[in-house]
């Protein structure tokens, strides 16, 4: 097989470790600070983002769904009030990027229906050419359930429903025939999707973390999201991720299952360490205390069990592990958690368009030189 017959979720398995980029669709970014930047939440920025990241070779964009209340999570930043929502996001991504993987994130349990989803997908994936992909997501925040006026669901069963919701939905982009279903949580009679996904199935990605997450992940994903059980420091990262990468990989080799694990590494990369490190400490340094309070406050209230080994500091900077160097150490990095098991990064970073622009220009030649990345018409 050729590249141009290759999809994009392929090509993406084929390169030596995968890249993705974490879009800044909501206010503030991943960082809960004050300090300088550029960075935008609107769909022009995001926009400029995606084309930028498909033009230097990612494999994969995609972004965050939340909702949340007037203010966001408050302080003087209002962090995260204005936030695109990224599967209606994705649909205007889809004609203005050729190559990359357009991942959108659903809270499936939010009042969805399967046939509904089944169906905007797949005229999305045909918008994009067969590179839309879906981020199940179910929900753990109290306060999203009641906006829907809905009563929050146990953490198991919410994965249970999901695996339910999500089996419906890849029936109707398979099957030829009309469905009729009947099932614990959602029922439907002659059922038909058409047109159907480009390559007859949608990519689909789950960050699932605990014992029932992991299971729904490894049953029905194709990108696991994986967190560092160590927190936000690359070193304790690549000590405790092996263990907890075996254990989902064991998982999914038990149901005779291929899977792909990506992390998400905020990177601060600059000419000399001593500049990355000053960009870091005034990230940390302007935190908006009262944002930060809030936003750690809502994780730790809830039932999900990632991000545990997080700190306030770690969360003030945003992403699951900080990478801060010069371009050679964030390679080193990388080349260290791909042998901890990640077979990919989803990057995010603080100033986005500055900063994916050096990393295009200084990182990726390095990246390739590695062996870590392959030209597309190589591989």
């Amino acid at each position: 097989m050729n590249t141009a017959q290759l999809t994009a979720f392929e090509r993406a398995c084929r390169q030596p470790l995968m890249l993705g980029l974490f879009l800044p669709h909501q206010q503030g970014a991943w960082s809960p600070s004050k300090a300088p930047r550029k960075t935008s939440w609107d769909f022009d920025y995001n926009a400029k983002c995606a084309r930028k990241a498909d033009r230097l070779g990612f494999d994969i964009v995609f972004a965050l769904a939340q909702w949340l209340g007037k203010g966001g999570y408050g302080g003087e930043i209002k962090f995260r009030e204005n936030a695109l929502d990224p599967f209606v996001t994705s649909a205007g991504l889809a004609p203005i990027t050729k190559n990359v993987l357009l991942i959108a994130t659903v809270h499936i349990l939010y009042g969805w229906h399967p046939l509904h989803l089944a169906k905007y997908g797949a005229v999305i994936d045909h918008m994009s050419g067969g590179r839309w992909g879906l981020n199940v997501v179910t929900g753990y925040k109290e306060s999203e359930f009641r906006m829907f006026g809905l009563k929050p669901i146990a953490h198991d069963k919410r994965y249970e429903m999901a695996a339910e919701f999500t089996t419906i939905m890849r029936r109707l982009w398979a099957e030829d025939e009309e469905l009729t279903y009947k099932g614990q949580w959602w029922r439907t009679k002659d059922a038909f999707v058409a047109p159907k996904p480009v390559n007859r199935s949608i990519v689909m990605v789950n960050a699932g973390s605990s014992p029932a997450g992991i299971d729904y992940a490894t049953s029905h994903s194709d990108i696991i999201f994986v967190t560092s059980p160590g927190g936000a420091d690359p070193g304790d990262a690549c000590r405790t991720l092996p263990a907890h990468i075996k254990k989902i990989r064991q998982a999914a080799r038990a149901k005779k299952r291929g899977i792909k694990i990506m992390i998400n590494p905020h990177v601060i990369c600059r000419d000399t360490e001593k500049a990355a490190r000053a960009q870091y400490q005034r990230i940390l340094e302007q935190r908006d205390e009262a944002a930060l309070g809030n936003f750690v406050a809502a994780f730790q209230g809830g039932d999900q069990t990632s991000w545990r080994g997080h700190t306030p500091e770690n969360w003030a900077v945003g992403g699951n592990v900080h990478l801060v160097g010069t371009p050679e150490q964030i390679v080193e990095w990388f080349i260290k958690l791909k042998r901890a098991g990640c077979d990919g990064m989803q990057i995010n970073f603080f100033d986005f368009l500055p900063d994916l622009s050096f990393f295009g220009k200084r990182v990726m030649p390095l990246l390739h030189q590695a062996g870590l990345r392959i030209e597309t018409d190589a591989l």
